[in-house]
């Protein structure tokens, strides 16, 4: 909302401005020519930061000292305190830092961004930087148009260069010009009022331009050409100071409660800085008057005295601020509290079942299915099948017929995973290790087939995870090869799901199942197989699949096989006679892999029967 209100505000204003005064324009051509210039030196620094930067920020902001040592040198580097919050933003949201490492961070960058007030202040308004900002933009273009993906981000950081150098070349021009149209001067106020007014006025021009140095330079080029006071430029550049957690917060929106909290913390050190630097702002002004002195900075230099200035205040808010990190972080985490994710918990491994081993066993088996059947959600879902549409008894060819045009079925098997799948696993697991102590030995190896078949349905998920991206898009191909082969997989993974669910209500009807039954189920998934059964042949033959779209599938249809033989090995043990020696002598008549192998071998050189 505040975007949508900003933008048509910004643009009257700025077609207000350029009706009134023709000098007006320079200005704003000048901060439109340096907002530029930082995008661009952003843009050229992102290249040089993926992979190396993520390591150095980890490696970094384990102590508060590294974590605002970071915020400060990469500021200075970058000349972009808005870069590094976005950062941080993401890092802190990954769960690579906490959060007082990232408010160290950003309190490093606000000083960090105090250099910016010093180049300009020291190099930009007493050189011709427009000569220099030409070569820049000669050889920062070339460059980006250069395929290497170094001399892209070099290019892209010479061209921000000249355009930072450029714009404020112009804004200098054009504050020059305006001061014979107007005199900003003669509008100062003076005494806390004024100083309360014009850190607004610095607050909304960061605000709009989203910049605290596009304002910073603004401020020096107005000081050095006589268009405000000394005093007031010290309150604009205090405002400017609290103006530029806007960004961090429009940014934190989308970043989970971490980036809010983050934005949060941002605000309120520079809040407190900023009051207490108007509140002591006549110490402030004695204090840069003497490590002005002392660096030999004259005394009508107020360009300087206001890089100076800024500086001494940020220091302040760190040395004030610090100490009270870690209570500011927990402030913060109450205030913002976290939404913590919905897992699913164990129903049936109580303490009282490891009394006995039955019931030990029984609570396995039950937990195991619950397992099962969170899985079964996602794997589902994960083919893009409705749980209703699997355990109905529509042909799979009918029910993707009627499903074309319908949308895919959102699904996040990674937080699914962690939310549900992961838990119980571990709970699982948990269960065994205690129950190993009170079983009898002989039945302790029925533990491990229930560790083995939990480990099976885990398995079976991650599958379906590396399955779900190409699956996602061949499905709905234009190409009808290929969207026939992955629908085919589709079908294969629903019959393996929809026979499970069939076996286990034979289960609750009857006590028991024959594990036998699974022998032909697993026979005819193998047969399935796209490399075994000639498909894929085929489709390569006729010109009906590209070469990418082939690897795809040899890939794909593997997870498929694998995720569908977990599943027939979990049930297998889920679904088997209870009593150890019973389980014995079934697992004697399952066909082994060798077995199987030989049969899929005999029926293909058999070929078909008259």
């Amino acid at each position: 909302m505040l975007r949508k209100i900003l933008l048509p505000t910004v643009v009257v204003l700025l077609a207000w401005g350029f009706w009134i005064s023709p000098d007006f324009k320079e200005i704003a051509a000048g901060v439109a020519i340096f907002l530029f210039g930082m995008l661009s030196l952003e843009e050229g620094f992102r290249v040089f930061s993926g992979g190396m930067l993520e390591k150095f920020l980890h490696r970094s902001t384990d102590k508060t000292y590294k974590s605002l040592g970071f915020g400060v040198i990469a500021t200075t580097l970058m000349q972009s305190s808005s870069l590094v919050s976005v950062i941080t933003i993401s890092f802190l949201s990954a769960g690579m830092i906490d959060l007082c490492a990232g408010l160290g961070i950003v309190f490093g960058a606000n000083l960090g961004t105090t250099t910016g007030a010093w180049l300009v202040a020291g190099f930009g308004l007493k050189v011709k930087i427009s000569a220099y900002a030409m070569p820049m933009l000669v050889f920062g273009v070339l460059l980006i148009f250069q395929k290497a993906r170094s001399l892209k981000g070099i290019g892209y950081i010479l061209s921000g260069l000249g355009f930072l150098f450029l714009g404020i070349h112009h804004m200098k021009v054009g504050f020059e010009s305006f001061k014979e149209t107007i005199d900003l001067a003669a509008y100062a106020v003076s005494g806390y009022p004024g100083l309360f007014l014009f850190a607004l006025m610095g607050l909304l021009a960061t605000v709009v331009m989203q910049s605290s140095h596009a304002t910073l330079v603004l401020i020096i080029t107005a000081l050095a050409g006589g268009q405000i006071t000394y005093e007031n430029a010290l309150a604009l550049a205090i405002g400017a100071n609290v103006g530029t957690t806007i960004t961090a917060i429009l940014g934190s929106f989308g970043a989970g409660v971490q980036g809010r909290r983050l934005a949060g913390g941002h605000l309120v050190f520079n809040l407190v800085t900023g009051f207490v630097a108007i509140g002591f702002i006549h110490q402030f002004m004695v204090g840069v008057d003497s490590v002005s002195q002392a660096l030999g900075i004259a005394a009508n230099d107020y360009a300087l005295k206001l890089a100076v200035f800024h500086t001494l205040f940020n220091s302040a808010g760190i040395l004030l601020m610090v100490p009270f990190l870690k209570p500011l972080a927990r402030g913060l985490e109450r205030v913002m509290p976290g939404k913590e994710p919905e897992t699913t918990k164990p129903q049936y491994l109580k303490d009282a079942t490891l009394e006995f081993a039955d019931t030990a066993l029984d609570a396995l088996r039950q937990e195991t299915l619950h397992l099962y059947d969170e899985a079964f959600k996602i794997i589902s879902h994960g083919i893009d099948l409705h749980r209703s549409e699997v355990l109905s008894e529509v042909p799979f060819a009918q029910i993707l017929e009627r499903r074309r045009t319908y949308d895919s079925i959102q699904i996040d098997i990674d937080e699914d995973y962690e939310r549900t799948v992961k838990v119980l696993h571990g709970a699982i697991l948990e269960y065994i290790s205690r129950a190993q102590s009170s079983l009898p030995r002989g039945q302790g190896e029925l533990l491990l087939d229930f560790r083995m078949a939990a480990r099976n349905i885990v398995a079976s998920v991650k599958d379906i995870k590396h399955l779900r991206k190409n699956l996602a898009l061949y499905k709905v191909s234009s190409n009808q090869g290929i969207k026939e082969a992955y629908n085919g997989i589709r079908t294969l993974l629903g019959r393996v799901l929809r026979e499970i669910a069939l076996l286990r209500r034979i289960v609750e009807e009857e006590g028991h199942v024959a594990i036998v039954d699974l022998d032909a189920l697993r026979l005819e998934i193998m047969q399935a197989d796209v490399l075994r059964d000639g498909s894929l042949d085929k489709l390569i033959r006729t010109g009906s699949v590209t070469p990418e779209m082939s690897t795809s599938l040899i890939n794909d249809s593997a997870y498929a096989l694998s995720a569908a033989g977990h599943l027939i090995d979990m049930a297998i043990v889920v679904f088997a006679a209870s009593e150890s020696s019973e389980l014995k002598a079934e697992r004697q008549l399952v066909l082994s892999p060798d077995e199987i192998e030989d049969l899929l071998h005999a029926t293909n050189t058999e070929g078909p029967r008259a």
